[in-house]
């Protein structure tokens, strides 16, 4: 690899800055162990949650994509069933991200916290659920919320309501009193922040300009070329202003360098755009992956479209009549390209992946692009311990991928999709 020496850079050039910087350039290990897991969350900074669960759900992802095959129960015990390195918060949206950040997010958690205390607000309005929801934390640490209803007071009367004490411990948590001690399957366990984040790390006080700085930073390396709204985004910092004295600091400081990037333009102007200066640009990725529609690489639909020119959208709250590409479509990268989408469903009953269906973008090339997608398509079915693969008629890729995957390890079976 070599570092880009000009402060001009083409739109491939930071593509392929962007998929290093996120860790595409690398080769797959032999054997994932929790070294690459804990070096790739290093890499990201974060890990979004989300509860679909149609092929995986998408925690999972970011790791499958990068590294390969390797076994889910690892990520558990290393990130998801442990509270001693990471801890789940909304540096994101719901996120896992190392223990070490919660100080930095002290200032969003106060933000919370003075919304919600304002007359009329939430946490006044229902203070004794919140106190009654306090108390039963301290007295028995950490607890589902299945724990709290079984043992919910009986009495008479209107304070009690078990939606209210839902809300009680989601909000303590976003005003970080409370934070997630694990999981136990996909349900959170809610403890108090000071029986989970150790005092050397809870007492930590971070002044919010300082934070946000450090935010950006981290941002600006994970994605290696950016602009102002691609900073602002990745941990969701609502705050162009903040974000642009960070950069301005970061510039001073040597970490960040201004560039122009050919083709990142709006309104026929340039889009200026930092780099960071850690950033490499490799001569190409040779690499292919499956993206979780909440990859960083692809989780900012403006910057998706600007780096990519992939025009993305989930159409999981779309009518299943009025969808166009499908409930849960997977972007397909090869090479520096998302040359396409994969709607996935794992039908576990069957031992099946289905391919519910499959589209090119208007860049890519068929016939060696199939190639390259059956080959992870086999992988994820083998991932996830899937003996064959369907594909439906359904895209103007789905023949393709259907007549690339015959010969593959797992057989592959043809399926009608209700759209066909």
């Amino acid at each position: 690899m070599t570092a880009a020496s000009s402060t001009t850079l083409s739109a491939a050039e930071a593509r392929r800055m962007t998929l290093a910087a996120q860790g595409f350039s690398r080769r797959r290990p032999d054997a994932v162990s929790a070294h690459h897991l804990h070096r790739t969350m290093t890499r990201l900074g974060v890990l979004q949650i989300d509860s679909v669960n149609v092929f995986a759900r998408s925690h999972y992802m970011p790791m499958f994509s990068r590294l390969g095959s390797y076994d889910p129960a690892l990520l558990d015990r290393t990130v998801i069933s442990r509270t001693t390195r990471y801890v789940e918060y909304l540096a994101h949206e719901a996120t896992f991200m190392p223990v070490e950040d919660w100080a930095l997010w002290r200032f969003r958690m106060q933000e919370w916290r003075e919304r919600a205390e304002r007359p009329g607000g939430w946490g006044r309005v229902h203070a004794r659920t919140l106190d009654w929801v306090r108390d039963e934390l301290g007295a028995r640490g950490p607890l589902r919320p299945a724990d709290l209803r079984d043992d919910a007071p009986r009495e008479r009367g209107s304070w009690w309501d078990w939606d209210e004490a839902k809300i009680a411990l989601e909000h303590l948590w976003r005003c970080g009193e409370v934070a997630i001690a694990g999981r136990i399957g996909f349900e959170r366990r809610y403890g108090l922040a000071s029986q989970i984040i150790p005092d050397s790390i809870r007492e930590v006080i971070v002044p919010r300009d300082a934070a946000v700085r450090e935010l950006v930073r981290r941002a600006a390396r994970s994605y290696g070329v950016a602009t102002i709204t691609d900073l602002n985004d990745y941990h969701r910092l609502r705050d162009q202003a903040g974000v642009r004295a960070a950069v301005a600091d970061l510039v001073d400081a040597g970490e960040l360098e201004p560039v122009s990037v050919r083709g990142w333009e709006r309104g026929g102007r340039a889009i200026p755009a930092w780099r960071h200066r850690d950033a490499v640009l490799p001569r190409r990725i040779d690499r292919s992956a499956l993206l979780t529609p909440f990859d960083p690489v692809v989780w900012f639909r403006d910057r998706a479209l600007r780096v990519f020119d992939f025009d993305y959208r989930i159409e999981i709250y779309v009518p299943a009549d009025r969808r166009r590409y499908g409930y849960y479509s997977l972007p397909m990268l090869v090479g520096d390209s998302v040359v396409g989408r994969v709607d996935l469903k794992a039908d576990r009953l069957a031992s099946t992946l289905r391919v519910q269906s499959a589209w090119w973008e208007q860049h890519a090339r068929p016939r060696a692009d199939a190639e390259r997608v059956a080959e992870e398509l086999v992988l994820a079915a083998l991932w996830q311990g899937l003996e064959r693969i369907s594909v439906s008629g359904w895209g103007d890729a789905a023949n393709d991928l259907a007549h690339a995957l015959h010969g593959a390890e797992t057989s592959v079976e043809r399926h009608v999709h209700p759209r066909e």
